[in-house]
């Protein structure tokens, strides 16, 4: 795996690029995603990706999922994120204890990025299903 950035203007604004030509900006600025924003977007995509596939194999109805993802740092420097929180928002035909059993096995097995920002913070979900949107 292999990621070039490259700097897009004379300040902290960045673009991302991986070995199969796709992009994104990252910003110290202000002008872009920041690199800690970028983080919780990740966890937020690595476990929900996760999701969908674990409920596609339980054969639960998925329309739609999105995630609010939110973090709290330290004051300290460097400013870990010390508490992690994502709400699932599930909408189909999905029973309450299938989306539970995703979610868990997501955050607690699969999802890399996860088990790599829980040896700093406590990451905590919910989730609520709603049958259409």
């Amino acid at each position: 795996m292999k990621m070039i950035l490259e700097r897009i203007n004379d300040n902290m604004h960045f673009k991302a690029t991986n070995e199969a030509g796709h992009t994104h900006e990252l910003s110290g600025d202000g002008l872009a995603v920041g690199p800690m924003e970028s983080l919780l977007s990740a966890i937020a995509g690595c476990s929900t990706i996760d999701i969908v596939m674990v409920l596609k194999k339980m054969r639960q109805e998925l329309i739609d999922i999105k995630v609010e993802v939110k973090g709290t740092r330290r004051e300290e420097i460097p400013r870990l994120f010390t508490k992690i929180h994502m709400h699932y928002i599930l909408i189909g035909n999905i029973k309450d204890k299938k989306a539970k059993e995703a979610i868990d096995l997501s955050v607690e097995k699969y999802c890399s990025v996860s088990k790599m920002l829980e040896k700093t913070a406590e990451i905590t979900t919910s989730y609520e299903i709603r049958f259409e949107e």
